[in-house]
């Protein structure tokens, strides 16, 4: 016999081993302890949970959490193999408990006692009585019955009744099973939670799930940079990868831009447990991981300064503390560094609280922000447009000065009423009953003394092309591209305008946008970039809420500024609008900016009974513009120190009437931002006005 043979041989007897061993085997789990082990399978189930992660925190520029995250526990129950009357009794006994400890359960059952009766309107109850194939005439006791009898539920108790209903009619209505649960409550405490724990044998069924959820550290601050999460939808489940039903999302502000980088990646756990529910193992198959923290540009305690410095005047507007009382109706504050473009506050009144909107908001308070006063989910710094009035002057002037069509130390004469030919006559707001204007001013002083006439004369001089074109550079009729949503570009004023409107334009026009009327809209955050690239010497920025994005757990960061910044404009379908660079000379800037100073600084001056005992000197322009319902907004824009600036500072007050009252939220945040401590002395004698083109 060849070798080959052999090991032909010797395989051939290994395998009929190897299949006799096999077959021993199967004998045994399937005749000699089959039984045996089929009992135990039986009697053991698993599942796979997940194992949510907390989302990345918001911090401001200091590193404090303005958006983090807590732990919450949430109680769920799992169907198992228990009758009616074992479930029933653990539902009232789960309640007891949870009502002991002062927590709250899920209950969307439509009825009450004590007495009984129906808790929705008419229609409501007869569509649910349809829906739950129940006669449309049944009364609420009788309704409740049937579902008493439906539940198979023994007790007599008219309360315990009711609270084993609202359990499983909850069941009833979104499902459950050995593998997926019923939620009965969201936010346990840890009262609750130890008993549960202690006593699980008592309560079938039951699951503790720990759970990191969004918490909003400081109420309403930041709201409208924040935005708020809530639980996705069906549209954005189709368009996000990677989410389940179950997931929560960004729905607006910062965490809907940067959802991609906030969400973390989800964990799993696996369970073991017998069919009457009761859990006999738990393991961790994968480890939850933290999202990425996003860093803004945000000082926490500015920005609180800026909101309340904003709410305080708004009221004050409102309850005549200025003098007469005026009907203010919300209003917007910006701070931006000059020199880098960070937004070091913005701050938009009415605000909201975010942490409604995790667990579903309530239809009163959603009808609450939602209504026409109160409008509280608009964010006015970024998606609300204004007539800018007389804060629009310094564009003016800036293009007078620079295209020669006036010098700095030219005087215009103000006579009160501007003769511009065709009988179009404007007065300046300050036409008085003797027929008299401001009489004879230099470029300067017709910032402080706001001077229309002045003004006019500069438009009719150089033409609405340069002030279109210096108004462009500073901004203005342009995204600023803020990383929120729903950012407006505004409206400038001009033939480019008119043309894109299919409109005829006249020259008149141009005398109205020279002071800020006309067309012109802008947004807090737009006026906010002008006023800085006034105080910087005329260079441009890039507006930012963004400092950086980092690893959460060793706080390094993970994506470039080129990165983010690609990611933006493609999240928010943005792209830069290219200016020409003008290189506005320094003695422009010059005098532009000694006007603003003596708004604020010299007697006769917009601002001077605000700031006249700031310790700090401050450049800075009021502005009112009336509305088409007859309002008038007020606008104050402003920055600090004169010498070396720092920081601009915007804030308008929609139907504020009176520039000089929004001076003082600017007065209130600089003295918060340069740490000023000595009292601020307010001249309750000053007499406001409104700067109004009265033509």
């Amino acid at each position: 016999m060849d070798k080959k043979n052999v090991r032909y041989n010797i395989v051939v007897v290994l395998i009929y081993i190897i299949g006799i061993a096999l077959l021993v085997q199967l004998f045994n789990l399937q005749i000699v302890h089959g039984d045996e082990y089929l009992e135990t399978s039986s009697t053991r189930l698993t599942r796979e949970t997940t194992i949510v992660a907390a989302r990345g925190n918001i911090l401001d520029r200091n590193g404090n959490i303005i958006a983090g995250t807590t732990t919450r526990y949430s109680l769920e129950i799992y169907k198992s193999k228990i009758d009616n009357e074992t479930l029933n009794n653990t539902i009232l006994s789960i309640i007891n408990v949870l009502e002991s400890n002062g927590d709250k359960y899920k209950d969307s059952f439509p009825i009450s006692v004590n007495p009984i009766e129906f808790t929705k309107s008419d229609e409501t109850i007869k569509k649910w009585l349809e829906e739950n194939n129940l006669d449309e005439n049944l009364t609420a006791a009788e309704a409740l019955y049937k579902f008493k009898d439906k539940y198979s539920i023994n007790n007599e108790n008219i309360e315990e009744i009711r609270k084993i209903i609202s359990v499983r009619y909850g069941i009833q209505i979104n499902g459950y099973s050995a593998m997926s649960s019923y939620i009965i409550s969201s936010d346990i405490s840890k009262e609750s939670v130890a008993i549960f724990e202690e006593q699980k044998l008592n309560y079938p069924g039951i699951s503790i799930e720990q759970k990191a959820v969004r918490e909003y550290e400081y109420g309403s601050l930041s709201s409208h940079i924040l935005g708020y999460i809530g639980k996705i939808n069906s549209t954005e489940l189709e368009n996000n990868e990677g989410y389940s039903m179950n997931d929560y999302i960004g729905k607006t502000g910062i965490e809907y831009v940067y959802e991609k980088f906030l969400k973390g990646k989800n964990g799993t756990k696996q369970t073991d447990m017998s069919v009457d529910g009761t859990i006999t193992g738990e393991y961790v198959t994968a480890e939850a991981e933290q999202g990425n923290d996003v860093v803004l540009t945000i000082d926490a305690n500015l920005q609180n300064k800026t909101e309340e410095a904003l709410k305080n005047t708004i009221e004050k507007i409102k309850n005549g503390g200025f003098g007469k009382a005026y009907e203010a109706k919300g209003g917007a504050a910006v701070v931006l560094d000059v020199k880098t473009g960070e937004v070091l506050a913005l701050a938009s009144y009415p605000d909201y609280e975010p942490e409604l909107f995790i667990d579903g908001i309530s239809e009163e308070k959603w009808s609450e922000y939602n209504n026409e006063k109160n409008n509280s989910l608009l964010n006015r710094a970024v998606q609300s447009a204004y007539a800018p009035g007389s804060t629009f002057k310094m564009v003016t002037a800036t293009a007078g000065l620079e295209t020669g069509g006036v010098t700095a130390n030219e005087l215009i004469v103000d006579t009160g009423i501007y003769h511009a030919g065709g009988g179009y006559n404007p007065r300046c707001w300050y036409y008085n009953e003797y027929g008299t204007g401001h009489g004879a001013l230099n470029v300067s002083d017709a910032i402080k003394n706001s001077c229309n006439y002045y003004f006019y004369e500069v438009a009719s001089r150089i033409g609405i092309e340069n002030i279109e074109k210096y108004a462009r550079y500073f901004g203005l009729g342009d995204k600023t591209n803020i990383e929120l949503i729903g950012e407006l570009s505004g409206t400038l004023a001009g033939k480019t305008l008119y043309k894109k409107l299919g409109q005829t334009w006249y020259d008149g026009i141009a005398l109205s946008a020279a002071i800020g009327q006309a067309e012109n809209n802008f947004t807090p955050i737009q006026m906010a970039r002008y006023i800085a690239m006034l105080a910087n010497g005329g260079n441009k920025i890039d507006v930012t809420l963004i400092k950086d994005i980092v690893n959460a757990q060793d706080n390094t960061s993970c994506v470039t500024k080129e990165e983010i910044k690609n990611y933006t404009y493609e999240k928010l379908n943005l792209s830069d609008t290219e200016t020409e660079d003008l290189n506005i000379k320094e003695e422009t800037i010059s005098a532009v900016l000694e006007g603003m100073k003596s708004v604020t600084t010299e007697t006769g001056g917009t601002a001077y009974s605000i700031f006249k005992d700031f310790p700090i000197e401050v450049g800075g322009k009021t502005g009112s513009a009336e509305t088409w319902n007859d309002e008038v907004n007020a606008w104050f824009v402003g920055f600090a120190p004169y010498d070396e600036p720092e920081i601009a500072v915007v804030v308008l007050i929609e139907n504020g009437w009176h520039g000089s009252y929004t001076a003082e939220v600017v007065r209130d945040v600089m003295a918060e931002y340069f740490k000023v401590n000595e009292e601020i002395k307010e001249d309750k004698t000053a007499i406001p006005y409104t700067e109004q083109n009265n033509d």
